[in-house]
């Protein structure tokens, strides 16, 4: 009889687990369970086949540990030889700290994209933000961050920076609310770090930025942020978030009509000269 699964039950050793558990170890961890469980064999006995200990093996579905050879190949013999769970470890990836696990398939597209576009109407978009910006965001999160996670989300923003300045040739497109821009945080000299960062960032030939001026009014994109990329292989992607959530979009119709609301908000928007003069006097206010 196959016994009852339970998050509950025994936990793996602290030095098992995955710091961050990715979503191919959760989904790896799945299928060994389910064939598991098809075979009619608890974790102790699947154990005891394999030559591994219940915990591990209990780590292993919960996508906790990260399944060395000798795990996938004794899983594969006991439970079918059927060559999925070979081939399935073959993508298996570690966890990326400091991404939220709904943005980690979007920031892997990003590095690898032809172009980006973003628009962002809350905060300053996450590839412009200068490091006292990001921890402010990050220390203002509900519930709160443990210092071991801040830094983790600090480092991961500041990594996704790099790829603007090791990637000269790609395209780059910003679109930010003015509001964005004169929200307060910290004191004067931070938020002056904030925008020479911002000008700094946007300055390159690949990079363009442009305000939506608070006289604009009304606009297309007001259902919320926006992002979008072009793949190598030359299809358009977008990606929207929300509260605890993110959705990835795939879909060429959807794709295609935020394409169309970003182009349209684009020439609404202040031109790149402009907005670049604005950004300066912002600065010159404080």
């Amino acid at each position: 009889m196959v016994e009852a699964e339970s998050d509950d039950g025994a936990r793996a050793q602290e030095g098992e687990r995955e710091p961050d558990p990715s979503d191919s170890l959760r989904t790896f961890g799945a299928v060994v369970q389910a064939l598991r469980e098809h075979a009619g064999l608890s974790r102790v006995d699947f154990g005891a086949r394999v030559g591994f200990s219940r915990h591990t093996v209990e780590s292993v579905e919960l996508g906790r540990r990260m399944p060395d050879e000798a795990f996938v190949e004794s899983a594969e013999e006991a439970l079918g030889n059927t060559g999925a769970l070979r081939k399935a470890a073959r993508y298996l990836t570690r966890g990326e700290p400091g991404l939220a696990a709904w943005f980690r398939r979007w920031a892997r597209l990003e590095k690898v994209a032809v172009s980006l576009c973003t628009y962002e109407c809350r905060l300053v978009p996450g590839l412009l933000q200068s490091p006292a910006y990001a921890r402010a965001v990050f220390e203002g999160t509900i519930p709160l961050l443990t210092d071991q996670q801040l830094e983790a989300q600090l480092a991961a923003r500041l990594e996704r920076q790099r790829m603007m300045r090791e990637r000269p040739t790609v395209p780059f497109s910003f679109i930010v609310e003015e509001h964005v821009l004169r929200r307060r945080f910290g004191d004067a000299e931070q938020m002056r770090e904030m925008l020479d960062r911002v000008l700094e960032l946007s300055a390159p030939r690949n990079v363009t930025l442009q305000v939506v001026p608070l006289e604009a009014g009304l606009h297309a994109c007001l259902d919320g942020p926006v992002r979008l990329l072009e793949t190598p292989e030359g299809k358009r992607l977008g990606y929207s978030e929300g509260q605890q959530n993110g959705r990835l979009i795939t879909d060429p119709k959807e794709a295609s009509l935020l394409c169309q609301r970003y182009e349209t908000l684009r020439s609404q928007a202040l031109n790149p000269m402009e907005s670049r003069g604005l950004l300066e006097r912002l600065r010159g206010e404080l």
